[in-house]
């Protein structure tokens, strides 16, 4: 039986997306381990301790074990963590002595550090996920600090594989950080289809308490990064003025707070404050309800490498309008599951909204041919291919960190 090492130092697959810094990768940590265990690989996943109440060792099911490293203050911010990467990587390398682990999988560019140096020090092969690129998010004004591009170009240059999510991705990490493509391998994640898949409107409405009016969905985590700003610009451009706004995450990182103050006071400018509902985030299968209520789907993200909430929305059957951007690229099928959109002006984005609302028949097509599109994407696809990878890197010999 395999053994894997999965990294996901700065935050749990156990935490509820859509608060803090729980979002997508944590979604896609706990499913894939989850199909991965279910395949034959033993997997132990390596999360930082973010509370003191915390077991050390939580066994999730037969082959999955979520394992809490005590790596600095509980209260640690993301942005500080870097300090605690080899208190970390002491306490994991530590802890999987004599386990006979196969080899390391690290999600983050933080997780990725942490990989490199058990890489080295275990001689273990070293397979990374980075979810986001600090060099990538630059480009749509979202700065991070020169030091953690740095830090994924040494893990890129290291590992043995360098996953992506969709081809958009791989060609991200040769632009920017001229990773070798032999050393790529495009896997994409998937979608639990016994939750996200078509359903009754009329009863996930009455699920969620929601009326007949035109319902928009936003989900995710309130930052600039996410978009939220054209969505509400967009409602409020809307020839349709009794379409409702929802929105289902909470404020995260530095700027959390900050967005969700500018969010509000744009809500008050544009006087849509009684069509725009904030709700608490939710357990991720409890979503599926929500995007089954709803008529489109926004995903006006500035960068996105992959696109999950595009992904589970499409999977019920629910037309997506998002930003042409990174792997939603992949995932919308523009004029065909939803549409892509070149520019962020909400009113270009109204009027796609209002194209699919008046033409009940057009938005009926969409939602067959999104969820279609959708049940290609499986976890235990994803599973078999990175179960094939490991045992590939496991028996040859480990590419050499310069």
């Amino acid at each position: 039986m395999q053994k894997l090492v999965v990294l996901s130092l700065h935050t749990s697959p156990l935490a509820q997306p859509g608060t803090g810094d729980g979002g997508g990768m944590n979604v896609y940590v706990r499913e894939l381990v989850s199909a991965l265990a279910q395949a034959g690989v033993e997997c132990r996943a390596y999360t930082r301790r973010w509370d003191d109440r915390l077991p050390e060792r939580v066994q999730i099911e037969p082959g999955f074990e979520v394992v809490h490293v005590p790596a600095g203050p509980t209260d640690q911010p993301k942005e500080e963590l870097s300090s605690h990467v080899g208190e970390f990587t002491d306490w994991v390398a530590s802890d999987i002595e004599g386990w006979g682990a196969n080899a390391i999988h690290a999600n983050y560019w933080l997780s990725g550090v942490s990989g490199l140096q058990l890489k080295q020090k275990l001689n273990l092969p070293l397979i990374t996920t980075f979810h986001t690129l600090a060099r990538v998010k630059a480009v749509s004004g979202d700065h991070e600090p020169e030091s953690r591009a740095k830090a994924e170009a040494a893990v890129m240059a290291c590992a043995d594989v360098v996953l992506a999510n969709c081809l958009a991705e791989a060609d991200q990490l040769e632009e920017f950080y001229f990773a070798p493509r032999e050393r790529i391998e495009i896997v994409p994640p998937g979608v639990d289809q016994a939750f996200f898949s078509p359903g009754s409107q009329a009863g996930a409405r009455q699920a969620i308490g929601a009326g007949s009016n035109p319902l928009l969905l936003f989900v995710g985590r309130i930052q600039p990064l996410k978009g939220l700003d054209v969505a509400v610009g967009a409602l409020a451009a809307s020839e349709h003025t009794d379409t409702e706004l929802w929105v289902i995450g909470g404020a995260s990182g530095q700027q959390g707070q900050a967005e969700l103050a500018r969010i509000n006071a744009l809500i008050e400018q544009l006087d849509v404050g009684d069509r725009v509902r904030f709700v608490d985030p939710q357990p991720h299968h409890l979503l599926s309800t929500f995007y089954r209520a709803a008529d489109i789907s926004l995903v006006p993200s500035r960068s996105e490498s992959f696109g999950l909430v595009a992904l589970e929305a499409s999977a019920c059957g629910t037309p997506v309008i998002a930003s042409a951007v990174g792997g939603l690229l992949t995932l919308v099928d523009s004029g065909v599951t939803g549409f892509l959109m070149e520019e962020r002006d909400p009113d270009r984005w109204a009027a796609h909204i209002d194209l699919l609302l008046d033409d009940p028949l057009l938005a009926r097509r969409m939602s067959i041919s999104a969820a279609a599109r959708a049940r290609t994407y499986t976890w235990s696809t994803s599973a078999g291919r990175l179960r094939r990878i490991y045992a590939d890197v496991s028996s040859r010999e480990l590419h050499p960190c310069v």
